[in-house]
């Protein structure tokens, strides 16, 4: 499983970080949420979760 984030669609509301902190954090600087640790997706089971909820889609989750 890859895990991506499309920066020019992230509007850094946080939903991913709520959901899923082991894997996302919001950079304050740019205002976009990052990605952490893309191992952490395939035991922990959020990241799916994280896609579901982004308002604008900027979570791709390939298998």
């Amino acid at each position: 499983m890859d895990i991506v984030i499309i920066e020019e669609r992230c509007i850094g509301c946080g939903n991913c970080v709520e959901i899923c902190p082991a894997v996302f954090y919001l950079d304050e600087e740019i205002g976009k949420s990052r990605i952490i640790d893309k191992e952490a997706c395939e035991y922990l089971g959020c990241c799916e979760a994280a896609a579901e909820n982004c308002p604008v889609e900027a979570i791709v989750i390939k298998v």
